[in-house]
């Protein structure tokens, strides 16, 4: 399929997260999600030791491939991640975000993915100083920053983590003071304020989990989400 390569320029993108979606009725909540005027797809790896939960397998998501054009954004949540990053290379994404934590050689591991044609980035735990991307960032595409720990989504008692906003501010300061065009995600506990907050000119991708994005009314959700990224970006 033909995949749109334009929603990368894009600013305040949603990324509405896959393992927040019904999990028997994916292929129909996609094409929802498609409808109500979603461009891109948050794709969770998730491999039960470094995050405790394992709700997408593979094959899943091969399948969802073939059934839509959006792109796929991916966060392996792996240790080690390289199995989990070939897999993934072999279906076709458009873009491998891995936990910097995980990854001996993390510059070995962007260029194994940039050589395949495919966007990389790292993702940080909530605890996870950006003072470990000195050596990196330039190489990176994006920086994925966890404002909860991994596989924890479900989990009521699983709040926000209080430096979240000093994370985030921080790094788009890193960011611009090196001129790059590296794009920030933020995945955990997205929510409306947060798209409120961040959305003009501060982190580019915001992972739709069930803070914002309701499996159970995917139009309704998603109309109220784009309609204040529209608001925030001045379109009609």
């Amino acid at each position: 399929m033909a995949v749109d390569n334009s929603i990368w320029e894009e600013k305040c993108i949603i990324s509405p997260s896959l393992i927040c979606l019904d999990m028997l009725n994916l292929g129909q909540q996609i094409h929802e999600l498609e409808d109500a005027g979603i461009r891109m797809l948050h794709v969770d790896i998730l491999d039960g030791h470094f995050s405790p939960s394992m709700p997408l397998g593979f094959e899943t998501v091969r399948q969802l491939r073939n059934m839509t054009d959006l792109p796929f954004e991916c966060h392996v949540m792996a240790d080690p991640p390289d199995y989990f990053i070939e897999e993934l290379l072999g279906i076709g994404v458009e873009q491998i975000t891995f936990q910097l934590e995980t990854a001996p050689h993390i510059d070995g591991l962007i260029n194994r993915i940039h050589g395949a044609g495919v966007r990389a980035g790292v993702a940080l735990k909530p605890s996870t100083p950006i003072s470990l991307l000195e050596y990196e960032i330039e190489k990176c595409d994006s920086v994925l920053v966890m404002q909860i720990n991994p596989g924890y989504a479900s989990s009521q008692g699983e709040s926000r983590v209080c430096f979240a906003d000093r994370k985030i501010r921080a790094l788009r300061k890193m960011i611009n003071d090196r001129k790059l065009d590296t794009k920030i995600i933020i995945d955990g506990r997205v929510s409306l304020d947060n798209i409120r907050e961040y959305g003009n000119g501060i982190v580019d991708i915001f992972v739709g989990g069930t803070t914002c994005i309701s499996k159970h009314d995917i139009c309704g959700s998603v109309a109220r989400t784009m309609g204040l990224r529209q608001g925030i970006l001045g379109l009609s």
